[in-house]
């Protein structure tokens, strides 16, 4: 049986996901990282991307999206935490889509609005990358 370590992934609201896993691989701002078991301690920064876990002989692989964060390793356990975090599984597509819609809507009367705060814009565009995000995760686990 192979080493394994608990992988926590938690947001603000709730506890996503807890199992012992085999290996993490998240999104950092300096590219992809990959966590085993006896892996130096370390703390860093997450961007928004998929985030997946392997176990069972890395037979097994689990998807989430992520919108950003931070990862904390520290012995034999990986802490996410998220600002927001969905399970592939979890993720309901219509909605997503829906949600989709409305952002690059919203988007579109943003850029035609010449006085539009930089603010909106950018929470805008944060929404319209986590729906496509939610959606590009939710086709994993198919």
């Amino acid at each position: 049986m192979a080493r394994t370590l608990l992988c926590e992934i938690v947001t603000p609201e709730r506890i996503v996901y807890t199992n012992e896993v085999e290996m993490v691989v998240a999104p950092t701002i300096d590219g992809e990282v990959g966590i085993l078991p006896l892996h130096a301690p370390l703390v860093t920064v997450l961007c928004a991307g998929e985030l997946r876990v392997r176990y069972n002989d890395n037979k097994e692989v689990e998807w989430f999206a992520i919108s950003g964060g931070y990862l904390q390793v520290h012995e034999d356990k990986v802490i996410v935490l998220a600002d927001a975090a969905e399970h592939a599984s979890r993720v309901d597509v219509e909605r997503a889509r829906q949600a989709k819609e409305i952002a690059e809507q919203r988007m579109a009367e943003m850029k035609e609005k010449p006085l539009m705060e930089q603010s909106d814009i950018d929470e805008c565009e944060a929404d319209l990358n986590w729906c496509k995000l939610q959606l590009r995760v939710a086709e994993r686990r198919s």
